[in-house]
């Protein structure tokens, strides 16, 4: 049976109760208690097949991640939060006049399905639900809604988790086209850093991006020297404070380009993976065996096709070793068909709270040695090394004009550290991690 993120309707939101930990409001003034979206979980019926045939040759990663995954440049790779008793803090870095109106009281679209769907959401949808409504088969608006569902989810199963922290959500625009919504926590319970960010942008590409994309194959045509773009996606990076709860990183994003002919060009792209300071087997077999059950409905050949990708893509090459123990990871993806690779992106995405969430509950109050937190912290140095140094969606950012530079930023870790020429005892607890870092190892066979 395929994952779906199944529609958020009035029947998939809950009123939370008083004193329940972790609640969420949605849109302020929009409800008297906090309203909680239903965890991931629903299954859909749909299979397809076929999805991962990338044209280009290689099968590694390329710069198409600079452009889509840099919407954490474009549009900020920010941050989320965990909220205990229903507390939001919001910071509002422009006026909400664009995009952001929800239907007037009265009418009749304020009690329909995709008002409904919106009230569960951290905050309204970056383009106008009167836009939405007109197009509701767009990708772009299917897409749109997917993400801010997946932000939704994520930020309930995080508040759940550290139970006290307090959320800022801060919805920005940008001028250049689009905008998004950050949430941001810091110094949680459990969590010491963690960031959940929509964003959905349009206008036109740089010369720029349009010579990243020529350069791994793409064919376009512009008009007048301009390229019109839409692009949209959800980032989270997530820090737990306890050095035996893993790190964990996702984004899923889709962009289209119109070219002067009329002619679109589609693609999606994305990937899930895991940092942990120590290494336990049961946890990476878990994380890995949810990533492939969910890439599984949609053909046998994906996991180990992106879970390679993963592994290639988040090589700190001047260290010799990966970031991580990977995951999946993905981009330049049109084939089959449109609906199937989103079919997928879905999939993925509803994979991630099982996949990560399970595993901080089981070491959030895991007894921790001074030693063991210099290690995490000496760890998250690479962590910043490689966000800095190899990362193309935060390169792409910290030089493209219209960024907006906090939430590039976000994904780094509140603190880390580096010391010089440290080198873990041999056969050690530290010294195992670096050896799985150094030679990937199959998870799930």
């Amino acid at each position: 049976m395929a994952l779906h993120l199944g529609r958020l309707s009035a029947g998939s939101c809950r009123r939370a109760a008083r004193g329940g930990r972790g609640g969420l409001c949605a849109w302020p003034g929009r409800c008297t208690a906090a309203r909680i979206c239903r965890p991931p979980g629903a299954a859909g019926t749909e299979q397809c097949r076929g999805l991962g045939h990338i044209p280009t040759a290689g099968g590694g990663p390329r710069l198409g991640t600079g452009l889509t995954a840099a919407l954490a440049g474009l549009a900020g790779l920010a941050g989320l939060a965990a909220a205990a008793f229903g507390h939001v803090e919001r910071a509002e870095m422009v006026p909400r006049s664009s995009g952001a109106r929800s239907p007037s009281s009265g009418r009749p679209e304020e009690d329909d399905e995709l008002t409904r769907r919106c009230s569960c959401f951290m905050a309204p949808p970056v383009t106008d639900l009167r836009e939405l409504r007109r197009r509701p088969s767009d990708m772009k608006t299917k897409m749109e809604l997917l993400i801010l569902e997946t932000q939704a989810q994520v930020c309930q199963a995080l508040a759940q988790v550290d139970g006290g922290a307090r959320f800022c959500v801060d919805r920005w625009e940008r001028k250049e086209g689009g905008g998004g919504i950050s949430c941001v926590l810091q110094d949680g319970h459990v969590f010491e850093k963690a960031g959940v960010s929509i964003s959905v942008v349009h206008g036109n590409l740089s010369e720029e991006a349009a010579k990243q994309m020529r350069s791994r194959g793409k064919i376009l045509k512009t008009k007048d020297g301009k390229l019109p773009f839409s692009a949209m996606g959800v980032s989270s990076v997530i820090h737990p404070k306890n050095p035996h709860a893993p790190t964990i990183h996702f984004n899923y994003r889709y962009f289209e380009v119109e070219e002067a002919d009329g002619n679109k060009q589609w693609w999606f792209g994305g990937g899930c993976d895991l940092t942990p300071t120590y290494l336990n087997q049961d946890d990476a077999v878990h994380f890995h065996r949810t990533l492939k059950e969910a890439c599984d409905q949609h053909g046998p050949d994906l996991y180990p096709k992106f879970k390679k990708w993963c592994d290639d893509y988040f090589f700190i090459v001047h260290r010799g070793e990966r970031r991580g123990i990977g995951g999946i990871f993905f981009d330049d993806l049109d084939s089959p068909s449109k609906e199937e690779v989103f079919r997928f992106v879905q999939s993925c995405a509803q994979a991630v709270v099982p996949s990560y969430i399970p595993l901080v509950k089981k070491h959030r109050d895991d007894s921790f040695t001074p030693q063991e937190k210099l290690w995490q912290q000496l760890r998250r140095g690479r962590y910043v090394e490689f966000n800095l140094l190899y990362d193309r969606g935060t390169k792409f950012g910290l030089f493209t004009p219209g960024s907006r530079i906090e939430s590039i930023l976000m994904s780094l870790p509140l603190t880390a550290r580096w010391e010089y020429m440290h080198s873990p005892p041999e056969n050690s607890k530290e010294a195992e991690i670096l050896e799985v870092l150094r030679h990937p190892r199959d998870w799930v066979h």
